[in-house]
Order: C-alpha cells, then structure tokens, then sequence
C-alpha cells in the first residue's frame, strides 16, 4: 500500500452542499478563481507521487472508495491547481476530462481537516 497524492481540506466555501446530492465535490487550491471558491472545498496544492488510476483507493477521512474512473485532465489539474472534482456515481466511463470518479456510495462527511488520499494498492 502506497499513498501516492494526500492532502487536508483547510476551508470549506459556503455553497458546497449544493453538489452534495448529486454526489459529487469539488477540490481546488488557494487560487481558485472567485466565481468559484464558494463551491469548493480549499486544500493545498500538493504533489503527485505516481500515477492515479481506476481500481486504486481513494480515502477520504475514514471513508474508503474505489476509483472507478479517471478523466485525462484530473491528474494535471490536481498536481498544478489542487483542482478535481470527485463524483461517487460509479461511472467507469469518463464524462468530463477534469473528474475523478468513484464508486457510487454516500458523500462522506467532510469537514476542515478531513485527509483526502489516494492509495496505490
């Protein structure tokens, strides 16, 4: 088992329930446009130290999820901007360039503080 991306949720944006019911989340560093902060949980902007791929885990808090699937554009805007967005549909095929897609169970709870990793297995 190795953790190839982690990071902290630091701020939560006052809007990011709005996503809550559609299962899906949004990551962004602190340079992440106006127009968009509020949706956004803000973490730091942190390396990668492999490649994100599906059927790896992603651990949010105590809550594990498969990755069912990874757009192109996830790993360079998550390694460059701390920008993803996370949607536990399930899918296995990717619909935006720019998502990470994980198995469909409930949205976790995340809160300031919450560790997000991805784990090579």
């Amino acid at each position: 088992m190795r953790v190839i991306y982690e990071n902290k949720v630091k701020k939560l944006g006052d809007c990011v329930d709005e996503f809550k019911d559609a299962g899906m989340f949004i990551l962004f560093g602190e340079n992440a446009p106006e127009e968009l902060k509020d949706y956004c949980y803000s973490v730091s902007v942190n390396p990668i130290n492999g490649t994100i791929e599906a059927g790896q885990t992603m651990k949010i808090g105590d809550a594990e999820f498969k990755i069912t699937a990874v757009g192109p554009e996830a790993p360079h805007t998550l390694a460059g901007l701390g920008h993803c967005t996370i949607n536990l549909s399930g899918a296995t095929e990717v619909e935006l360039p720019g998502t990470i897609y994980l198995e469909n169970k409930p949205m976790p709870e995340i809160t300031v503080g919450t560790v997000i990793q991805i784990i090579a297995d």
